[in-house]
């Protein structure tokens, strides 16, 4: 399917911004300012399980289907409910505090996450 594949972050733009809006403490983002994050994407028609893996070893995974409401946990841990849509070919979820958008192109996965705050 079109996201399926293991993806790993190239570059990062506004990541103090971001990471200060989803409430990740000030140690934690120092730490984190020059991981590696690598994202693994299986889809299945409108079934995704879409893991964020980190250096440390640990890992994030949110499953869910376009169009459902499904249970959803942020990168700080905060766990919520979303109805991912598919927008122009981009997979697109509203997140507390921010607005994210995913697609595929040039075979990269290519992530925006856009506070909501501002």
């Amino acid at each position: 399917m079109a996201f399926t594949g293991r993806y790993e972050v190239e570059s990062e733009d506004n990541y103090d911004a971001f990471v200060k809006c989803i409430g990740i403490p000030s140690d934690i983002i120092e730490k984190g300012r020059n991981f590696k994050i690598v994202t693994e994407v299986a889809q299945n028609g409108n079934d995704f399980v879409w893991t964020q893996i980190y250096p440390t070893g640990q890992s994030m995974t949110n499953k869910f289907t376009i169009g459902k409401e499904a249970d959803m946990e942020t990168m700080g841990g905060k766990k919520f409910k979303a109805t991912v849509k598919m927008e122009d070919g981009k997979v697109v979820a509203d997140f507390p505090n921010y607005h994210h958008t995913a697609e595929i192109a040039g075979g990269k996965l290519v992530e925006v996450d856009q506070s909501v705050l501002d």
